[in-house]
């Protein structure tokens, strides 16, 4: 006599049958039902000669006309640029200074109320500081980004320092380890989720502020 064990049909079971998709399978087009009604509503609700929210009929055939000339894979290219080598430059600088802000004392406690206050600011509150500071031009526009990108990066891999076990550190120096094979070997790979977080907070902060920035040159 034989038993047959029988299982709970499972979500992704009742999903897909032999015959094709079954009850209980998402259709893949139910996540843009919230985008299209937003349009519907912005287009009933919306003012033609509205400054920030005009209806979508009256800036879709703008948009439409600004990709069929070329102007618009144009400026996303701009804008992929600033953000890709933006968010690169500001992890490297916001890891080195981080790692060294972290492991000396005395640098980190100089440094403290001013990190805390940065901390507590806003990304788009930065930027006019920068440009005061800078000024507004095209030439600026990746310094600005990468200078206000850099601090989340910076402070992440702060505390991943202050936290670090020191016994590693100290197993690195009875074992004669070079400078190179402790931040290779240890180091790094003890700072790995710090960085990881950082590089999470600053990637929408690098978005933002590039899109500030081209807004305001535009």
């Amino acid at each position: 006599m034989t038993t047959t064990a029988f299982r709970p049909a499972t979500r992704a079971n009742r999903a897909v049958g032999p015959d094709g998709p079954q009850i209980g399978s998402r259709p893949p087009l139910r996540g843009l039902l919230p985008f299209v009604a937003l349009l519907v509503l912005w287009q009933l609700f919306g003012t033609d000669d509205s400054t920030f929210f005009p209806r979508p009929s009256t800036w879709l055939p703008a948009v439409v006309e600004f990709a069929e000339s070329g102007e618009l894979a144009t400026a996303l290219a701009g804008t992929a640029v600033t953000f890709t080598v933006g968010l690169l430059l500001a992890t490297a600088i916001g890891v080195v200074l981080g790692v060294v802000v972290g492991s000396v004392r005395f640098v980190d406690r100089m440094l403290n109320p001013f990190l805390e206050f940065v901390r507590a600011m806003p990304s788009s509150a930065q930027v006019p500081i920068f440009v005061l500071i800078l000024g507004f031009t095209e030439s600026m526009k990746l310094t600005v980004v990468v200078l206000t990108a850099m601090f989340p990066v910076l402070l992440s891999t702060r505390s991943g320092m202050r936290e670090m076990n020191p016994v590693l550190l100290d197993v690195a120096r009875t074992l004669h380890l070079s400078r190179y094979d402790r931040i290779r070997k240890i180091v790094v790979p003890s700072l790995f989720s710090s960085i990881l977080t950082g590089v999470r907070i600053a990637t929408p902060v690098v978005l933002i502020v590039t899109l500030i920035w081209e807004i305001r040159t535009r």
